[in-house]
């Protein structure tokens, strides 16, 4: 079955960096293009970066335009998250994500937390 697990996250000040990772099995990670979202409390799911399934194409998120970088590593079946500068209003639960013939699966997520 398909599986995603996040992983990487934590609290961090202001200006700081984290960088996520999500592992994947179940599928053939190579044909799929993977997305990050984000959740923060009592707001609703938003995209911050996709990429395809070769790694050619990439796009964020105008929040997280110049401070993310989305990657992966078809070789690892991993997918990441790179994210500089952060800043409080990045604080949120992350998460993986995959859509497989119109399914969309997900992680368990991961935190992060931004604040001095």
């Amino acid at each position: 079955q398909v599986q995603l697990v996040e992983f990487g996250g934590g609290s961090v000040q202001p200006g700081g960096s984290l960088r996520l990772s999500c592992v994947a099995s179940g599928f053939t990670f190579s044909r799929y293009s993977m997305k990050w979202y984000r959740q923060a409390p009592g707001k609703e799911r938003e995209l911050v970066a996709g990429i395809t399934s070769d790694g050619g194409r990439t796009d964020s998120a105008d929040s997280a335009k110049g401070r993310f970088t989305i990657s992966r590593d078809n070789a690892k079946n991993t997918v990441h998250l790179q994210m500089n500068n952060l800043k409080p209003e990045d604080t949120a639960l992350y998460y993986c994500n995959v859509r497989i013939w119109g399914k969309d699966y997900w992680g368990q997520g991961t935190q992060v937390t931004v604040s001095s």
